[in-house]
């Protein structure tokens, strides 16, 4: 399993969250909407100190990772982030 950001993912978390370098992004799996994989649980995003990092990607050193206890929920897919041309917000699909 692995994290992919598009480009415009990555310009989307400087501009909308001011990550900078060597910050943690961190994708959890939260309780309520839906998923691919699991009804009644969905994609969550916050900037946190990671307690025990599962996966990680580095891109111009912003580390963006899911904590080993939510490995689970990726059904052993790859996340793959980008941005919606219409909305101008993330989107998430899942590729094994």
């Amino acid at each position: 399993m692995e994290i992919r950001l598009s480009e415009k993912a990555l310009n989307w978390f400087k501009q909308e969250m001011e990550v900078e370098k060597g910050d943690f992004i961190r994708f959890y799996a939260r309780y309520g909407g839906s998923s691919p994989f699991h009804e009644g649980f969905s994609l969550g995003v916050t900037r946190e100190q990671p307690h025990e990092i599962g996966i990680e990607s580095v891109v111009e050193d912003i580390h963006f990772y899911i904590e080993k206890s939510d490995e689970w929920f990726f059904n052993e897919h790859h996340l793959v982030v980008d941005v919606a041309d219409s909305s101008d917000e993330l989107t998430y699909s899942y590729e094994k």
